[in-house]
């Protein structure tokens, strides 16, 4: 995660003390319940990254000894194994 989660909670109250400060949105629920729905849309958003670069990991592992070797670059095959799977299922980064 680029974000520590500790941020989150600072960001998220800051996101919604602007939206309402500026009268962009009318809440129908306590303020604390949809300070908490940005917090976890946040961090869902956020985790999506994570995921994605342990699953790029684990199909990483089948070239360790390749790798190991010298004879591929991890860094290069996890960037083009990212690449791939992010175009593959559309996500955005």
């Amino acid at each position: 995660m680029r974000i520590p989660k500790g941020w989150l909670t600072v960001i998220s109250r800051e996101i919604l003390k602007e939206l309402l400060d500026k009268d962009f949105v009318e809440l129908k629920a306590p303020e604390n319940k949809t300070r908490d729905i940005i917090f976890e849309a946040m961090l869902d958003e956020l985790m999506i990254e994570d995921t994605l670069n342990d699953e790029v990991r684990d199909i990483l592992k089948k070239f360790d000894s390749e790798i190991e070797k010298g004879n591929l670059d991890y860094r290069t095959l996890f960037d083009m194994t990212k690449k791939k799977l992010v175009k593959e299922r559309n996500i955005i980064l």
